[in-house]
């Protein structure tokens, strides 16, 4: 059978938590807590990753690693990742269950792709404690995956590693990874996707990369929206995006054009971008 068979779904900001801001907000406090001030943008950029090794990634950006040498007078190590990271652990799970309203759109894509036959999966960036707190929530208020894993389940080697999909292939019984589409946020979910070799969707409203709240983005003008779309598009593809959609309900429309490009023999593009009428 010639045809994408499962679909594998970010969480925080592509089906729950809209513009992704529960993790965001603690990775400041907690570098303020240690006298470094970072940037809403620094603190998005490694957004995807397993939040220790997100840690690890901001201490690594030139800017906070020379503020870092200022304050302490010496490099960071690992004792300081694992410090940090034992501050942003609780202060997150504290406040997680208010960062589970699904995101616009998303109960509709997964009951058309399900009557379709389409196994739904899912990876993400927090750790089975976070987890337990988010899957019975977002269960709660209508969406539940047939499979889920965190990094704790690939001996923390979370994304860009291919490992977590692998996973959901095994469990969901999904027979090739061409026919296999992986949709997320961040910049680290597209390269979950290239590396694993699956078709790489971002999805663009109420994602990690685009940032906004739904306020902040209805608050736009319609050229401002515009503007910020198109950015966030660009970041995709850069990555390795082989489609990015607007929202969840461009995803079963998408399904049906990568089924017709499967048909003519094509594969998923590992960073070589198909362009598809009508689909961003």
């Amino acid at each position: 059978m010639n045809k994408i068979e499962g679909v594998i779904l970010d969480w925080a900001g592509t089906t729950v938590d809209f513009g992704c801001f529960a993790p965001v907000n603690v990775f400041i406090d907690i570098f303020k807590h240690a006298g470094v001030d970072v940037t809403m943008e620094e603190a998005r950029a490694p957004m995807g990753l397993l939040k220790i090794d997100h840690i690890r990634a901001m201490l690594s950006m030139p800017r906070i690693s020379h503020l870092w040498q200022e304050r302490f007078g010496r490099e960071f190590n690992e004792q300081d990742v694992e410090k940090l990271y034992a501050e942003f652990e609780p202060a997150l799970m504290s406040s997680l269950s208010e960062y589970t309203d699904l995101i616009p759109e998303v109960i509709e894509a997964v009951q058309t792709l399900r009557s379709q036959g389409l196994k739904i999966g899912s990876t993400t960036g927090y750790t089975q404690s976070m987890m337990d707190v988010v899957v019975p929530n977002a269960h709660k208020k209508g969406y539940s995956p047939d499979f889920y894993i965190t990094p704790d389940g690939t001996n923390s080697l979370g994304r860009p590693y291919p490992y977590m999909i692998y996973r959901n292939m095994e469990a969901l019984k999904l027979s090739a990874s061409w026919k296999v589409v992986k949709v997320g946020d961040t910049t680290s979910d597209i390269k979950e996707a290239v590396n694993a070799g699956v078709w790489s969707v971002g999805v663009i409203i109420g994602s990690s990369e685009m940032g906004l709240s739904l306020s902040e983005y209805d608050a736009l003008s319609e050229v401002d929206q515009e503007k910020a779309i198109s950015r966030t598009e660009q970041t995709f593809l850069q990555s390795g995006a082989d489609f990015t959609i607007k929202t969840m309900g461009e995803l079963p429309e998408l399904i049906e054009r990568i089924n017709s490009l499967i048909l003519e023999g094509k594969r998923p593009s590992a960073g070589l971008t198909y362009l598809v009428e009508g689909i961003y």
